[in-house]
C-alpha cells in the first residue's frame, strides 16, 4: 500500500485527491498528457487550489513504482468488472463518443 500525505488519501481502497472525490488516477493521466497544473485545477476545481495540484503531482512523482502498481491494480479490477457484467456493442460505442468528447474539449 502506498503512502499517503496532505494532498492525497485513501478511501474505499483507492487514492484521491485530499478532500476530493477526485481519483488519484485522474491525475495521473492528466499529468501524462503534458497538462499544466493551472489547466487541471481548471478541469477540476473542486480540487480548490493550485497548491493541491501540485502536491498530487509531487507525491505522483515521489511514488512512481507504487503508482504504476496502484494502476495496474485498477486496471485488472476494471477488467475482471468488465468480464463479469459485459456491456453491450451500444454502451460501448456511447462510452467511446463521451470519452472523445472529453478529450476533444480538453484541447
Amino acid at each position: 500500500m502506498m503512502p499517503t500525505n496532505e494532498y492525497v488519501e485513501v478511501r474505499n481502497g483507492g487514492y484521491y485527491v485530499a478532500g476530493t472525490r477526485i481519483g488519484l488516477f485522474v491525475l495521473v493521466e492528466e499529468f501524462r498528457r503534458s497538462r499544466p497544473p493551472e489547466a487541471i485545477l481548471e478541469a477540476y476545481p473542486s480540487i480548490g487550489r493550485l497548491g493541491k495540484v501540485y502536491g498530487a503531482i509531487a507525491f505522483i512523482l515521489d511514488h512512481p513504482d507504487e503508482v504504476k502498481a496502484y494502476l495496474r491494480d485498477r486496471e485488472r479490477l476494471f477488467e475482471e468488472i468488465q468480464a463479469q457484467y459485459p456491456m453491450s456493442q451500444d454502451m460501448i460505442d456511447r462510452f467511446e463518443r463521451a470519452r472523445r468528447d472529453v478529450a476533444l474539449k480538453t484541447l
